[in-house]
């Protein structure tokens, strides 16, 4: 049995499927850019047993996942790649920081893709393998005050649910994850401290979209959306007006 490589894995969603993952008695490649913290997930998961391997990375940059392939590659066979790793920006598109931006699109799509580009040809070369990209229920409709990652996210799914079915009827599966608002530090990185939709208390712990995506995966579901609300939430946009989808949504967004 060859390693679960995880992205984003030092923290909130990422640092949870690890854990689900060593549960299981996988052995893992941890990455994100803080080592410190990789470090110290890293030690707890091996005082259970696991082979735990971290590599440091910014998936930010231009050969950031080529680098990380590279290298986890060069550890052992990958069975599975989890695309955790994504950040967003809260605010007006005309307003918000274009630094954060580009770098939303480089880590949620440039870099997932490149990874799941090479995680494909290796899995397929090795007959099996599974594939878990983090999206988000964003993906589901549009999101005014979050508009790039909201599109970042619907790309995310569309790339999945395409790849998945190419690839239909062998032993490698391709699982996007929905989570909606989830108990992790991406609401203070993206600045959404004072948003409406934290205040609506439907937030699910990481641990719990964790176990949803990685029970899905392991059964080689296309699509995970876990919690009831969240379902409700991925479901209304094929049934309500978009200019009204839109309104709806931006409300959620709105400081308060």
């Amino acid at each position: 049995m060859g390693y679960v490589l995880i992205t984003g894995a030092s923290e909130g969603i990422g640092k949870a499927i690890a854990r689900r993952a060593a549960k299981d008695g996988r052995d893992l490649i941890l990455s994100a850019r803080s080592e410190d913290k990789l470090e110290a997930l890293a030690a707890e998961l091996r005082s259970s047993g696991r082979t735990v391997h971290v590599i440091v990375a910014d998936l930010n940059t231009s050969d950031g996942a080529a680098q990380l392939w590279a290298e986890a590659v060069q550890i052992g066979q990958i069975d599975v790649l989890v695309n955790n790793a994504g950040l967003g920006i809260n605010g007006p598109f005309v307003k918000t920081d274009t630094t954060r931006e580009d770098t939303s699109v480089q880590v949620n799509i440039v870099a997932l893709t490149q990874l799941m580009k090479s995680a494909a040809q290796h899995m397929h070369a090795n007959g099996a393998g599974k594939i878990l990209n983090v999206a988000s229920t964003a993906a589901f409709m549009p999101g005014p005050h979050m508009a790039v990652y909201h599109a970042s996210k619907s790309y995310v799914l569309s790339l999945s649910e395409a790849v998945a079915q190419e690839l239909a009827g062998g032993d490698f599966t391709v699982t996007a994850l929905c989570p909606g608002a989830t108990k992790t530090e991406f609401f203070k990185d993206a600045d959404m401290h004072d948003v409406r939709l934290l205040k609506l208390g439907l937030m699910m712990s990481a641990e719990d979209v964790a176990d949803a995506g990685w029970s899905g995966m392991m059964r080689g579901k296309r699509v995970v959306v876990p919690g009831l609300a969240n379902k409700v939430f991925a479901v209304l946009p094929r049934f309500v007006p978009r200019g009204l989808l839109t309104w709806v949504v931006a409300q959620f967004y709105v400081r308060s």
